[in-house]
């Protein structure tokens, strides 16, 4: 006979407001109480929304209209079920800052759906890296990447390897930024000097000479070119599905994208780590070169990087950002939430909706969002 469970703690009402006012993050679900204190930095909404709650009976936002969530969605809060409130549970459990706020609805479009997850026994090894391991799914592969958790992943055995994988945000301004000004400088002065040919050399004699005014304009089709860019190699090349029978195919598509669908909370594999993605990087502006002559293609190459800039700063901020609720950022935010938790093939837009609108790939309106 299996042991009977340890008797589930039990806190009064003055214990929580204790724990409130000294920062923890405490909710309630009818009487059980859950300490989501460390997983407030990882609120798809927002630090705001979730302290909002704190102190809360969060019953009518996980089971009520109009909010909509999954079976996982209540099934992943008791991971961090801590026990009991005694006393009523019908009654407030109020703390000054925060009681004031206890009128704030969560949005359901930014709660996460997040899966329960037995670790003991789910597919791959957690205490492993988990590449190699990933490849062995077959057929569960696509349905288990997209069943998100909270926890960091390892990819690689290698130390050295698993740290190339991975970077902290603000790497991608150190490295990037200043690449983008000094091609922007120096590709200016070119063009200030006049004689720029459109074309490379082979092609001279098609070649057009572009004024001085063209710098700005050839600038910001880059970033145009970048928007596009993102959102190709998003849809057509992270969201394929890999062949079941492939297992290489299941891992290269795991390291570029799955992984971060299997964690969209782990901070460090957020934004392109810089030692591969200057390799991309180094492809994309020899390409350039071939077709282009070097200043026009390297305005194109500098407004494209800070495209990708602008990007990778995005997607980070849209995964731990506090948005305005109603700004433009709050809505994008919406929209990549829904891309990860609902709808994996729609909504591949990161820094804009541009293309989403114009290819018919906006991730489905939720019912209670819609103009009545």
């Amino acid at each position: 006979m299996a042991p009977a469970p340890p008797p589930a703690a039990c806190f009064s009402a003055a214990e929580v407001q204790r724990r409130l006012a000294a920062g923890a993050c405490w909710v309630r679900r009818g009487a059980r109480l859950y300490d989501l204190t460390g997983f407030v930095r990882q609120h798809p909404g927002g630090e705001q929304l979730l302290w909002a709650r704190a102190g809360q009976d969060v019953s009518a936002d996980l089971d009520g209209p109009p909010h909509r969530h999954s079976a996982n969605a209540r099934r992943w809060l008791e991971q961090y079920y801590v026990g009991d409130l005694q006393g009523d549970p019908q009654g407030p459990v109020e703390n000054g800052s925060v009681a004031s706020a206890n009128t704030q609805k969560t949005d359901p479009v930014m709660e996460p759906k997040l899966k329960a997850v037995d670790w003991d026994k789910d597919l791959v090894d957690w205490q492993k890296p988990l590449l190699w391991q990933v490849g062995h799914l077959g057929e569960k592969y696509d349905e288990w990447v997209h069943q998100p958790v909270s926890r960091p992943i390892r990819l690689f055995h290698s130390d050295f390897v698993e740290a190339l994988s991975k970077t902290v945000w603000y790497s991608v301004p150190i490295v990037w930024v200043p690449l983008v000004l000094y091609f922007s400088w120096s590709y200016y002065g070119a063009f200030a000097q006049g004689n720029v040919p459109l074309l490379a050399p082979f092609a001279t004699e098609y070649s057009v000479a572009m004024p001085e005014s063209a710098f700005p304009g050839l600038f910001l089709l880059g970033l145009l070119v970048w928007s596009l860019l993102e959102y190709l190699i998003h849809r057509f090349l992270f969201h394929m599905k890999p062949p079941s029978n492939s297992a290489y195919l299941i891992m290269l598509h795991f390291a570029m994208h799955g992984q971060h669908h299997k964690a969209p909370f782990d901070t460090s594999r957020l934004v392109f780590p810089p030692v591969p993605a200057s390799l991309v990087i180094a492809f994309f502006y020899l390409l350039l070169r071939l077709i282009l002559s070097a200043a026009v293609a390297g305005t194109l190459f500098a407004g494209s990087l800070l495209g990708y800039v602008i990007y990778d700063l995005t997607h980070y901020y849209l995964h731990f950002g506090s948005p305005h609720k109603g700004s433009y950022l709050y809505h994008l935010k919406a929209h990549h939430v829904k891309h990860h938790f609902a709808h994996h093939q729609s909504g591949f837009g990161i820094s804009s909706k541009l293309w989403d609108h114009f290819f018919h790939t906006l991730t489905p309106e939720e019912p209670h969002l819609k103009t009545q």
